[in-house]
C-alpha cells in the first residue's frame, strides 16, 4: 500500500566551484591548455589576459566568491533596479588570472620537451565500463576488479579475495560468483586479454578474439592450450609431432602467436612512448637548496572580459530598465560569475599543487638530493594529507597522472608513494628499497642455476628483511622477473 512519510537526512552536496576545483585538480599540465581553450570557447565573459603584469604572490587566493545570481533574483522591475552590481564594475586586476611564472620575461623560460603517459591503463578501462549495464553495486565491484588489474593488464588477484577487499575496505557484500561473472564482462575490454590470470589464458584470449578462426590460429590455440609448457620451453619439434602439424603449418601458427601481446596494458606503462605530457614539476639543486617551480607554461593568464564590464557600466548608467535588459543583465551576469569561479579555480589548482609537492619534497628530501632509490623513504597518502591538512582524495587527485623533472630524470609522483616495512633491527625502510635488493639479487644469480622464490626470500632474510615467499613472488612479477625456470640459460 502506498504511504507518505517525511525523513529527515544529513546529505553533504558539492558546489559547482567545488566540482570545478575537483576536474581541474586532476588534468595534468599537458591537458590544462586545452581545458582552459574549452572554457574560452564556451564562455564569451572570460579572456585572455596579456597585458597582465604578475604580482608579488601569484598563488594567493582571493575570497571565495559568493553564489550567482539566479532567475529568481530578477522577477520584477523593482527588484532588478535595486540589484548591486558595484563588484563587477570596479577597476582592478582582482579578476585577472596571476598564476604565472614569477619571471618578468617569460619568453626566456627554457622549453622543456613532452615526456610520456598522461593517462593510467586503469583510467582506460574505467572508460569501457559505460558498455556494460551495471548497477550501482556492480559498478563498485567493477571498479574494485580494474583498480586490481596490474600495469602489464593481469588480473592476478582470486575472485574471492577481491570479494573479501570489498567486504573489509568498502563494506560491499558479494559473492565469489558475482566477481567472476564482472571479470567475464571485464575481459571483453579492450585489449585483448585484458583481466586474464596467466600468459597462457592471455595469449589464449587474444586468440579467441581473431575473427575467421583460419587453420593458422587454429592450430596457434591448439599448441596453447595442449602443449603451453613445451612452448615456453621452445620444444618446438616435440610439439609438431604430437599435433602431426606440417612444417609450413607449424611455422604459420608460431607466426601468429609471436604477434600476440604478453602484457596487454604495456601500451599505456610510464615507460610508453605512445602519449605525452610535459612533467608538472620542476625541482633543482641549487648548491642543496631545493627549489621548487610550478610548470605553468600551459596555463595562459586569464580575466574577465572588458566588453561584458563595459556592458554592465552602461546598464548601471541607463535610466530605463526594460525587459530586454534584464535578461541580457542576467545573462552577463551569470557568464562573469562563471569567469570568476573558472579563474579562481585554476588559482586554488596551482595553490594546492605547490603545497601538495612541496610537502613530498621534505619528506623524500634525501631522494632529491641524491637520487638514491634506497632513499626513498615509506610515504602514503596519509601522510601528506596529515601536514597539509588535506582530504586523501584531494592528495590522490593530485598525485594522479603528475610528473617531477628532477636532474635525476622525469618521475611519476605515484613513484615515491610505497609502504612501509619493518628490518630485524626495527628501522622502517621502503618497499621500493626491497625492490631493489631482489633486483640486484636476480642480476647476480647464476643463470644456469637461478634462484627459486624461497631461495630469494633467504638471501633478502639474511640480509635483515624478512619477507615471505609470496611477497617475493608479488615484488618479482611487479619487476617483471620471470620465474627461476624461465631465466634458466645453459
Amino acid at each position: 500500500m502506498l504511504h507518505q512519510r517525511q525523513q529527515q537526512r544529513l546529505t553533504q552536496k558539492l558546489s559547482p566551484q567545488q566540482i570545478q576545483f575537483i576536474k581541474l585538480l586532476q588534468v595534468p599540465t599537458a591537458n590544462l591548455e586545452e581545458r582552459i581553450k574549452e572554457e574560452l570557447e564556451s564562455n564569451p565573459a572570460l579572456d585572455l589576459d596579456n597585458d597582465n603584469d604578475i604580482n608579488n604572490d601569484p598563488y594567493d587566493l582571493e575570497e571565495p566568491i559568493e553564489e550567482p545570481f539566479g532567475e529568481d533574483d530578477f522577477g520584477d522591475a523593482a527588484l532588478l533596479n535595486h540589484v548591486d552590481i558595484t563588484d563587477y564594475l570596479r577597476e582592478d586586476d582582482s579578476r585577472s588570472s596571476d598564476y604565472g611564472y614569477k619571471d618578468d620575461d617569460q619568453d626566456d623560460e627554457p622549453h622543456h620537451q613532452a615526456i610520456r603517459v598522461e593517462h593510467t591503463f586503469q583510467d582506460y578501462l574505467i572508460g569501457q565500463l559505460g558498455m556494460l549495464q551495471l548497477d550501482e553495486h556492480q559498478t563498485l565491484i567493477a571498479h574494485q576488479i580494474i583498480g586490481s588489474i596490474d600495469q602489464d593488464g593481469y588480473l592476478r588477484r582470486e575472485p574471492d579475495a577481491i570479494a573479501d577487499d570489498l567486504a573489509f575496505n568498502q563494506n560491499v557484500a558479494t559473492s565469489k560468483e558475482e566477481v567472476e561473472s564482472i571479470i567475464r564482462e571485464i575481459k571483453k575490454f579492450d585489449p585483448p586479454g585484458v583481466a586474464t590470470a596467466n600468459l597462457q589464458e592471455c595469449l589464449l584470449e587474444q586468440l579467441h578474439r581473431i575473427p575467421g578462426k583460419r587453420k593458422s590460429v587454429k592450430n596457434a590455440i591448439s599448441i596453447l592450450e595442449q602443449y603451453f609448457t613445451e612452448f615456453t620451453k621452445k620444444q618446438y619439434d616435440k610439439i609438431r609431432q604430437r599435433l602431426k602439424l606440417s612444417e609450413a603449418d607449424f611455422k604459420d601458427a608460431i607466426a601468429v602467436i609471436l604477434k600476440l601481446s604478453p602484457k596487454p596494458g604495456s601500451a599505456f606503462s610510464p615507460g610508453s612512448l605512445n602519449h605525452f605530457i610535459i612533467p608538472d614539476f620542476f625541482v633543482q639543486n641549487n648548491n642543496g637548496h631545493l627549489e621548487l617551480t610550478l610548470n605553468a607554461r600551459n596555463a595562459p593568464e586569464l580575466k574577465v572580459s572588458e566588453s561584458y564590464t563595459e556592458m554592465l557600466k552602461a546598464y548601471n548608467a541607463s535610466a530605463k530598465k526594460e525587459k530586454r535588459q534584464r535578461d541580457a543583465l542576467l545573462f552577463i551576469k551569470q557568464k562573469i560569475d562563471s569567469a570568476k569561479w573558472f579563474i579562481d579555480s585554476i588559482r586554488q589548482r596551482q595553490h594546492t599543487l605547490l603545497i601538495t609537492m612541496n610537502t613530498i619534497l621534505e619528506l623524500q628530501r634525501d631522494f632529491f638530493l641524491r637520487g638514491d632509490e634506497s632513499a626513498i623513504k615509506p610515504m602514503i597518502l596519509k601522510d601528506v594529507a596529515d601536514i597539509t591538512g588535506m582530504d586523501i582524495s584531494t592528495v590522490s587527485r593530485v598525485v594522479n597522472s603528475k610528473y617531477v623533472q628532477t636532474e635525476f630524470g622525469i618521475f611519476l609522483l605515484k613513484y615515491f608513494f610505497s609502504e612501509g616495512l619493518l628490518t630485524d633491527s626495527g628501522e622502517e625502510v621502503s618497499t621500493l628499497e626491497v625492490k631493489k635488493i631482489l633486483e640486484e639479487a636476480v642480476a647476480e644469480e647464476d643463470k644456469s642455476k637461478p634462484y627459486s622464490d624461497e631461495k630469494l626470500m633467504e638471501l633478502l632474510s639474511d640480509r635483515g628483511y624478512p619477507v615471505a615467499r609470496r611477497t617475493i613472488a608479488k615484488y618479482r612479477e611487479q619487476l617483471n622477473i620471470p620465474v627461476a625456470r624461465l631465466r634458466k640459460k645453459a
